[in-house]
């Protein structure tokens, strides 16, 4: 079985980041011993570069291997540059236990809100899931913006602006789940055999109504996917489980 935990939208360097609650993260998810951590963009409030040296500092209290892409606050003030230099590269690929592989794209534009993928980027990304296909593996993508709207957060008005073409690839590819933030909502879509789920904030105290704090885990094994939804220091539970697409 691989375990998973996926969270997002830290906002390290803001008034609303709220470090205690990131401390308590940090306990809860090292005592679970995930065999990764996916962080879904918005690390930083503004993409400086000392808020980016404040980050990793937190960053490093994890003891699973993580593995992120930027949001778009992460890409203000040459944040995109910076990310590159202290976190890692904005796009990237792995491959766990050789039957599973996650892509991080990147969707972030320059002092933007709004989410874009772009040509180049995303015929990288069919190229990758190409090989998944061929391969059999199960496949996993993770991107800041979500690419379908979220129920309880409002007008919407910054998910993708190649959001169609980008989801009929995943669809079309039938990748097992799409990973993403942005909102601060947590949500599960099912589209054809793709999962899309979108994580909360983990600790930043921009929260709507009285959604809490929270954090993903994924348990992946060779018959199905359960997803849980953590809340900090509170309740946990089921948040959806499916059969695997690719056996």
């Amino acid at each position: 079985m691989n375990v998973i935990v996926h969270f997002s939208d830290l906002h390290i360097g803001d008034s609303e980041f709220n470090e205690e609650v990131f401390i308590r993260a940090v306990s809860e998810i090292n005592y679970l011993q995930p065999d990764m951590i996916i962080l879904t963009g918005d690390i930083t409030s503004n993409g400086y570069y000392a808020e980016y040296k404040q980050a990793t500092k937190y960053l490093e209290m994890f003891e699973a291997p993580l593995f992120a892409v930027p949001g778009n606050h992460d890409a203000r003030n040459l944040g995109y540059q910076t990310f590159e230099e202290v976190i890692g590269e904005r796009s990237w690929k792995l491959t766990m236990d050789d039957d599973l592989t996650v892509m991080g794209i990147d969707s972030s534009s320059p002092d933007e809100n709004k989410g874009h993928i772009g040509n180049p980027q995303h015929l990288w990304l069919e190229h990758q899931l190409d090989e998944c296909a061929i391969n059999e593996n199960f496949a996993i993508v993770a991107l800041h913006h979500h690419v379908i709207p979220i129920p309880q957060t409002g007008r919407e008005r910054n998910v993708l602006s190649d959001a169609g073409d980008v989801l009929k690839t995943l669809t079309t590819h039938d990748v097992d789940l799409v990973l993403s933030g942005h909102k601060h909502v947590p949500n599960i879509w099912k589209i054809n055999n793709t999962i899309v789920v979108n994580a909360g904030s983990l600790c930043s105290k921009k929260l709507r109504g009285k959604i809490s704090n929270s954090y993903m885990v994924y348990n992946i094994t060779e018959e199905e996917i359960e997803i849980f939804l953590n809340n900090l220091g509170g309740e946990k539970f089921l948040f959806g489980k499916y059969a695997r697409n690719k056996l």
